[in-house]
Order: C-alpha cells, then sequence, then structure tokens
C-alpha cells in the first residue's frame, strides 16, 4: 500500500478499531460510540457503564493488548448491512445503543460493519463504519502506534448528553515517524503558552470574571502595546483610517445586519430591566459600525477606495468546554478593517492586503499557507454576487501565482473569504489574517456611492484583519517563540547585575538610569542573591534578552560585560555602543539578537 496522507488515515482509522477492540476484550461493561481519524491521530470515545475511570495504567494495558492482536495477522471484512432492523435490535441486545441510534439515522445509507476475523475466519470484532480500512493488522506496526491521553467528551458533542471518556491516540507506518511526532508533542508542550503564561506572569482568566475573560497582565501588555504600535504606524502607512466604535448597540442594528439570523447563539444579549426598553447587545461584530461611519458623509468614486481600522473588541459566546487560554477567548480585540472600494478597484485591494499579512508575517519570522473558503450551506445574499465575490477572489490569488487551497463551504454566511494559516516555529499551522468579501451588508444596508457616470451604486466591501485576534496572535506568539520573545517586543529587554551590591551598585544605578532614559526597557537587580543566580535567572527562567554585570573593571573602563540569552558571554562593551546596539536591534524589529550565532 502505497504510503500517502490518505493511506496514513486509513492506517490510522483501522488502529482504532484495533483500539477500541482491546478496550472491549480488557473492560467488558465498554460500550462504543465513535473513532475518527483526525489530523494527527484518531480517537475513540467509551460508555463504561461499571462506573470505571481510565487510568495512565490502564493505557499501558490496553496498548499491550493491541500489541497482541495485530501479531495475530487479523482480516479486515467490510459487510453490507442488509437487515437495518435485526442489527439495531442485536446491537441493542448487547448495550451497544451508540451504534444503534447512529446506524437508525444512516439506515438510508447503504450502511456497512467492519469485522475483524482470525485466520480461520472467526469473527473477533465488529463496529459500524464506512471505512475503508487495511487488508490486514500486518500493515500496523507494534511499535508505531501510541496512545496518548484520556479526555472527557459528551456524545454527540452536546453537554445534554451522556459524558464519555475520549481515548486519544497516534499510528504512524514506522517507529521513527511516530518518534519524531512524540518529540513535537514534548516541544509543544513546553511551549504550551498556558504554562508559559503563569511562568512568565503574561496573562491569568480568573474565575471571578469569567472563562474566556482575560487579565493582561504588566509583562504581556508590554508586547501588545509594541505590536499595537506597529499596527497603527503601519495602518496610516497603508492610507487607513483608524476609528472607534461602542461596545454595544440596539438589537435593531443586529436585525438589520443579519446577525441575529444567522449568529444569535453566539451574542450577548443584555437583560432590560423593564419590557418596555430596547434591546440591546454587545457586539460580536465590529462591521455594522463602520458602515454606520461610511453612511455618515457622501461618497463619490474619486473617494474610494476607503479604508477603515479599528482594534476594536468584541464578545462571543463560546461553551466552555472550547475555552483555551489566549487561543479560544469569550472577549477579544480585532484588528479589524473594512475596505470600501469599487469593483474595479477589488483585486488591488484584496493585493494590497496579502501585501500587508506578507510583510507582517515575515517581521516575526512565519511563513503561511492560504485557503480560500467559498459559500456555506446558510448563507445570505444574492448567489450571482457570492459567484462573483469568490472569483474575485481567486482572480486576486491567480494573478500573483500564489498557491491556495479551496475549503469547500467554510465561507462566513455573508461571503468568501481568504484564510491565511501561518506556521510557527515547530511547524504547525493557527489561523491568523483573513480577507472577507461582502456584497450582502452595503445592500442591506444601502449604502452607495456616486460613480464617474453619475449614478449612485452599492460600493464592494472586505472585511480584513492581519493578526485575527490579539488574544489569540499573542498566544500563538508566546508558543512560536517559546516565550523567549526577541528584544523589540521582550517586557524586559535588559537586566543589569552589580557584582556587589556594596561596591558596584551606584554605577549600575547610573548605567541603570542611561538605558531607561535611552528607551530601553532596563531592570536593576540589586537583590542580595549571588550573581550567578541573578544571571540564570535572568536569562534562562525569565527569558530576558540580555544581562549587563558590573564589577571593578565595568567601572573602570565605563563598560558592561555583556551576556545574551542565545550564546551566553558576548564580552564587554562600552555602554554607549551597548546602548546604540540594542536600540538598533529594537528600532529594527530584529527577530535575532545581535549576539546571535547563525
Amino acid at each position: 500500500m502505497e504510503k500517502t496522507k490518505e493511506t496514513l488515515g486509513v492506517l490510522r482509522h483501522s488502529t482504532s478499531h484495533i483500539m477500541a477492540q482491546a478496550v472491549q476484550k480488557l473492560f467488558p461493561s465498554a460500550k462504543l460510540a465513535i473513532g475518527p481519524a483526525v489530523e494527527n491521530g484518531f480517537y475513540y470515545d467509551f460508555d463504561l457503564t461499571d462506573g470505571h475511570a481510565f487510568t495512565e495504567d490502564d493505557l499501558v494495558k490496553i496498548e499491550e493488548e493491541m500489541k497482541n492482536i495485530v501479531k495475530q495477522n487479523l482480516t479486515f471484512e467490510k459487510v453490507y448491512v442488509e437487515d437495518v432492523d435485526k442489527q439495531i435490535a442485536e446491537f441493542k441486545a448487547e448495550g451497544e445503543i451508540y451504534k444503534a441510534e447512529l446506524l437508525e439515522e444512516h439506515r438510508n445509507d447503504n450502511p456497512t460493519l467492519y469485522i475483524t476475523k482470525d485466520k480461520d475466519g472467526n469473527a473477533l470484532f465488529n463496529d459500524l463504519c464506512a471505512g475503508p480500512h487495511l487488508p490486514n493488522t500486518s500493515y500496523i506496526k507494534a511499535n508505531a502506534f501510541k496512545l496518548l491521553k484520556v479526555a472527557g467528551a459528551y456524545w454527540r458533542g452536546n453537554s445534554k448528553n451522556k459524558m464519555l471518556q475520549r481515548i486519544y491516540a497516534t499510528a504512524f507506518w514506522n517507529k521513527e515517524d511516530l518518534a519524531e511526532y512524540l518529540n513535537f508533542l514534548a516541544e509543544a508542550e513546553k511551549r504550551d503558552h498556558r504554562k508559559l503564561g503563569a511562568k512568565l506572569d503574561l496573562f491569568s482568566v480568573r474565575d471571578e470574571i469569567g472563562g474566556g475573560l482575560v487579565l493582561w497582565h504588566p509583562n504581556l501588555a508590554v508586547v501588545r502595546e509594541e505590536i499595537e504600535n506597529y499596527w497603527r504606524s503601519e495602518h496610516r502607512k497603508r492610507g487607513y483610517v483608524i476609528v472607534h466604535t461602542p461596545q454595544i448597540a440596539k438589537s435593531k442594528l443586529w436585525e438589520l445586519s443579519g446577525h441575529i439570523d444567522h449568529y444569535r447563539e453566539n451574542m450577548f444579549f443584555i437583560q432590560k430591566e423593564n419590557e418596555d426598553d430596547e434591546q440591546y447587545i454587545v457586539k460580536p461584530m465590529n462591521c455594522p459600525f463602520h458602515i454606520l461611519i461610511y453612511q455618515a458623509n457622501r461618497h463619490s468614486y474619486r473617494s474610494l477606495p476607503l479604508r477603515m481600522a479599528e482594534l476594536g473588541t468584541v464578545y462571543r459566546k463560546e461553551k466552555s468546554g472550547a475555552l483555551s487560554g489566549l487561543t479560544r477567548v469569550q472577549g477579544f480585540t480585532q484588528d479589524d478593517a473594512h475596505i470600501f472600494c469599487t469593483p474595479e478597484q477589488l483585486v488591488d485591494e484584496i493585493n494590497a492586503i496579502i501585501d500587508f499579512v506578507a510583510d507582517t508575517m515575515k517581521i516575526f519570522d512565519m511563513k503561511f499557507e492560504v485557503e480560500l473558503s467559498t459559500r456555506p450551506e446558510s448563507y445570505v445574499g444574492d448567489l450571482k454576487n457570492w459567484e462573483l465575490a469568490e472569483a474575485g477572489l481567486k482572480e486576486a490569488m491567480d494573478k500573483r501565482g500564489m498557491e491556495y487551497e479551496i475549503n469547500e463551504g467554510d465561507g462566513a454566511f455573508y461571503g468568501p473569504k481568504i484564510d491565511f494559516k501561518v506556521k510557527d516555529a515547530i511547524g504547525r499551522t493557527w489561523q491568523c489574517a483573513t480577507i472577507q468579501l461582502d456584497f450582502n451588508l452595503p445592500e442591506r444596508f444601502e449604502i452607495k456611492y456616486q460613480d464617474k457616470d453619475g449614478q449612485l451604486k452599492t460600493p464592494v466591501m472586505l472585511h480584513r484583519v492581519v493578526f485575527g485576534s490579539m488574544e489569540r496572535f499573542h498566544g500563538i506568539l508566546i508558543e512560536h517563540y517559546a516565550g523567549a520573545f526577541p528584544t523589540w517586543l521582550a517586557p524586559v529587554q535588559v537586566a543589569i547585575v552589580p557584582i556587589s551590591n556594596e561596591k558596584h551598585a551606584d554605577f549600575a544605578e547610573k548605567v541603570y538610569k542611561q538605558m531607561r532614559d535611552a528607551g530601553i526597557r532596563v531592570k536593576l537587580d540589586d537583590r542580595s542573591e549571588s550573581m550567578n543566580y541573578k544571571i540564570r535567572e535572568s536569562l534562562q527562567d525569565k527569558k530576558i534578552p540580555y544581562v549587563c554585570v558590573i564589577g571593578d573593571k565595568e567601572i573602570e573602563s565605563n563598560s558592561v560585560a555583556v551576556r545574551a540569552r542565545a550564546i551566553g558571554q558576548v564580552g564587554t562593551m562600552g555602554i554607549d555602543e551597548f546602548i546604540s546596539t540594542i536600540k538598533n536591534e529594537i528600532e529594527t524589529r530584529a527577530n535575532k539578537s545581535f549576539a546571535k550565532k547563525d
């Protein structure tokens, strides 16, 4: 069998059945739910009706049983369910209520079972499954799969249903690929922004406030300030105007925009004190406000394109189980922009946004992949406009020779979109920037511009973010840099450590003030701890880019002994030279320190 991405999924799906077979042998009370292959592995959901909860030791036992099963060279056989009612009755008699429910739903889809059989043709295990599967278990290598963890999962993802136990696992064609993936998981664990957030005092989420509502601590607030400064200056350079809009609005605004009909379950409604009070909603989007600003003035084709940007905080209701650190929240700030243009300007504007995204991601040493998401099943607006919108996005990317994948049916309800998935330092992809083309809202709000022929026409509207949301992007950055921000973003850029507080503290204080006055974020560490401890803590634990050590020689030569997070000892530099060098590193937004070895 050719080893491709598709056949790897078949391997993993087949291995999930072996895991289910092993679980049911070791835990006879286990009833099966679903067990699909997913992006980096597979999972299976189980209902242990005797109340047992899987432990780490159980995973080891299940793995060993799986190895015993694959050694038996069992075959996978596909069988069509000829009598659905009879099979449902059998499932129910066996207590397999989840299989019975699924079969009932798919009774008209020509359902199939996959059965594992031994060399004598005896059936050892079966599951309702569409397949495909491997011919036999000899393709599954006993040293190339791994059970990873157990988590809770509601049946069908609905919190009203029973909580099941989900075992996550992965499988590869060989042990080398498995080892590489496990090393990747270890590196990702080390970079987990939630753990680094606590360790480096970056942010917190408190029960007293609510899930998915973030407290930015001073250290991460510094990083955000630098990124916002870049955002504002870059937008002005690229011809945007910056606006600010309210946090709430009357429900009639969201009725007009279509959000109440298509986005209601994600919106926060403000409770009315009296029945006669008007209903207000906390804003989930910035776009209707920007349209109202557009409406405040008359526009001709000469005044377009109008590029309007806002760091706008929005709130969207999420299920508590979906919330995670900074990357999945309920309150977040979008680096939002809306561009109003003529149809003739559309392709140029899309290309300008793509350039903006490319230039920005280059600063963070991130590459990206691109997807075009097309019309979903639930959409608003005219089908012809949707087709024109999708064609416009394709034309812009095709003209610049950009490679992209088409993600059918995953557009926003009001228009198709281009999604940029950035790759971090260990190769993971994250959804960040997006361009969404919208013919719908301009028509709903009846916004116009006067064309060169004197006729009033409806402008094209582009929704656009570069970072996506400040919360999510900062979570990505923490993991991308493993908490070790480049100097221009580092909360503290330099730590000054006097060797002896009694002999060197006064000069260290003078150097501290000189660097602070030069605009460097500097910290004077005059604690009574040992010099080596303070250096190690600054560089390794707090991930400060530079430490300047001051002793007798440095005072005599008006210099500092520089140590860098990247390489350790750099050497002695004059104070003015060090300040000039580090300021250049900051101003150029360098990703590598001046002391970094290639």
